[in-house]
């Protein structure tokens, strides 16, 4: 045989080999899903992210056909079930609902963190967004931001506020708040939003960023006063309480963290738009959108394109705040 038919019988079969592999990854794809997908949390139950994926993964379920459940990998600000995503097999059957945490992460603690959040990951949706109210005790002499920033500026120091920890979205949203107003307040930690939110409604901590979930009926029960929202207009349950604009502070609607779903890098595409239009056909519901709303949250629902368009303008957001108002991780 001629060289030349064999390199032509050669270049046959590999075209062939091409083919096939191309056609069982579309078989693949178009099967898919066969068995349970696993969706982490970095967070406890409970909280935001856990409620808000596990609405969304019910919605999944029916409309996959397979059951699509949470697991919680609580811990290190959510690093821990980041980091388990990075392990798992890039087949579509273990995913993320992530924070902020995801992008902030590798900014504040680059030993700890070694991943690439934009090309460690594949985008999927993001599913939505949870805005921030800044809240006090009901005793507490605040009765408005303006108090706040004048306490702030009188006695350096001072005035602190509560956060879920070092790098979480309540932390971020008060020191851009001090970075803004050019005062000095003090960052005061806990292991949840919870417990913070208690030190704030007993007075031992001036006041807090928290995500719109339950505070209205706090603010109902005449247990916190609301200073502000970081909502581009008006929130509905909050229609008395001024946005952060309005008080001089536009932009902070951009510092709502959001609820990305992701996959381990190397997901094929035709995986990772199934899983993206079961997301966002749940979040287009009605009744899912009510849910999210009576949550505080706004839903959202993006491509994946859209989403990679978010997350680096996210994690580009995030750093210029964390270097201007000099974060440091733990």
């Amino acid at each position: 045989m001629s060289t030349i038919s064999t390199q032509r019988r050669r270049t046959v079969l590999t075209l062939a080999a091409g083919g096939l592999l191309a056609a069982q990854r579309v078989s693949h794809a178009q099967e898919f899903p066969t068995k349970t997908i696993r969706v982490l949390c970095g967070f406890a139950p409970g909280g935001p992210t856990d409620v808000i994926a596990r609405i969304v993964a019910a919605d999944m379920t029916l409309s996959l056909g397979q059951s699509v459940i949470v697991e919680n990998r609580a811990g290190a600000n959510s690093l821990i079930a980041t980091q388990e995503l990075m392990r798992a097999a890039p087949d579509g059957y273990t995913l993320i609902a992530a924070t902020l945490a995801h992008n902030i992460n590798p900014i504040l603690m680059p030993d700890k963190a070694k991943y690439n959040p934009l090309k460690d990951i594949v985008p999927i949706s993001l599913a939505a967004t949870v805005p921030m109210i800044a809240v006090t005790g009901y005793e507490s002499p605040i009765t408005s931001l303006a108090d706040v920033i004048a306490q702030a500026k009188t006695k350096p120091g001072a005035v602190t506020y509560g956060s879920a920890g070092h790098g979480g979205s309540a932390h971020l949203a008060a020191a851009a708040l001090g970075n803004l107003t050019k005062t000095d307040m003090t960052h005061v930690p806990f292991k949840g939003n919870a417990p913070a939110l208690t030190e704030v409604i007993g007075g031992r901590v001036s006041f807090m960023f928290y995500p719109m979930v339950g505070i209205a009926d706090q603010v109902a029960a005449k247990r916190l006063k609301a200073l502000a929202v970081t909502t581009a207009k008006r929130h509905p349950d909050f229609p008395n309480v001024p946005t952060m604009a309005e008080l001089g502070y536009p932009g902070f609607e951009d510092y709502s963290p959001g609820i990305p779903f992701l996959a381990p890098a190397g997901t094929p595409a035709a995986i990772v738009d199934k899983l993206s239009a079961a997301i966002r056909a749940s979040v287009a519901k009605p009744e899912t959108r009510e849910k999210l709303r009576g949550l505080g949250a706004v839903a959202v629902g993006t491509t994946p394109a859209e989403l990679g368009t978010w997350l680096q303008m996210d994690y580009e957001r995030w750093d210029r705040l964390i270097k201007a108002a000099g974060v440091k991780g733990e």
